[in-house]
């Protein structure tokens, strides 16, 4: 039996060691916690030090003048800013609903599917896998006035009686470049929610077809409380992907007709370098990770409300 000085001296040598593992550990992460603050954290810091500054441009590089938030001043008063504000929020709160919905229902489909699901997977990552500028510049060639497959099928099915120019009104710009969105990211939607269904043990669906559950309270009882995980993490990354929303409206619509599609990050690079405003760009991007964060947080308290009503 060992005295209580060897206990001691064991357990000295034990912490000793998990200390040197610590250490070794924490200088093997040091390269890439140095990689990772070098292109994120730096970037970040950087762009609020230019939105609280008036930087102009000299024949040596540029001038930095302290302006404090007089740029940030500059955004309240901007209509235009204000517009890009509301198109941003209204397109990614419509679209991330709807790919959330239609997502569930594709999942549920593949789901209780027992032949070909793997193909059906394969087929739902095809819109996914496309390069958005690609994807965008296919659904620029539907929708286009003249020769668009759109047009041409609607016209042949004699529920249009002349072309129409989806991308020249602001509402049918709106919603085409809604459908596009949805068309593509929907898929990523339906794999996070598959892999959450898949993780729901078969048992409490057997339970439930004992008590007599229909299919509709199965799905509310059973499926949606053991998915809401799922629906958040996916909820999440769309709201993250939809405010940054970019090379979509650029390709499709250039953020046009006039401003009607111009999202922040649009009017945020035009600002930056079509304008050299990098000041005020800056605030305008500044103000989106604002704007996204403040988003985030209201989906969140919005959906842990939902789930303490169920359970409670």
């Amino acid at each position: 039996m060992q005295t209580v000085p060897a206990q001691s001296a064991s357990i000295a040598r034990r912490q000793s060691l998990e200390k040197t593992d610590r250490n070794a550990g924490y200088r093997m992460l040091l390269p890439a916690a140095i990689v990772i603050a070098a292109v994120t954290l730096f970037p970040i810091v950087y762009s609020i030090f230019m939105s609280l500054n008036n930087i102009s441009l000299t024949t040596n590089g540029f001038t930095e003048q302290f302006v404090g938030l007089a740029n940030y001043g500059i955004l309240v008063k901007s209509g235009e800013f204000w517009h890009s504000v509301w198109f941003t929020v209204y397109y990614a709160v419509v679209t991330v609903l709807v790919e959330l919905v239609l997502g569930m229902l594709i999942a549920l489909a593949i789901n209780n599917v027992e032949r070909l699901k793997n193909v059906s997977l394969v087929i739902m990552l095809i819109p996914w896998s496309l390069i958005t500028v690609v994807s965008a510049q296919m659904w620029d060639y539907i929708y286009n006035g003249v020769y668009g497959v759109l047009n041409y099928l609607l016209q042949a099915l004699h529920v249009i009686g002349a072309p129409v120019t989806w991308l020249g009104s602001p509402t049918s710009a709106v919603i085409a470049m809604m459908v596009a969105d949805i068309w593509k990211t929907t898929p990523f939607v339906v794999i996070i929610l598959l892999s959450g269904l898949q993780m729901i043990s078969q048992e409490y669906y057997e339970a439930a077809y004992i008590d007599g559950a229909n299919r509709w309270q199965t799905f509310w009882n059973v499926t949606f409380p053991l998915l809401r995980g799922s629906i958040a993490l996916a909820g999440l990354f769309r709201i993250l992907q939809a405010f940054g929303v970019f090379d979509l409206p650029f390709v499709l619509t250039s953020g046009g007709p006039g401003t009607a599609t111009e999202s922040l990050a649009m009017l945020g690079e035009q600002v930056l370098f079509g304008r050299l405003h990098f000041g005020t760009g800056s605030a305008i991007a500044v103000s989106t990770v604002i704007l996204v964060l403040a988003v985030c947080l209201v989906f969140l308290s919005a959906f842990k409300s939902m789930v303490k009503g169920e359970t409670a």
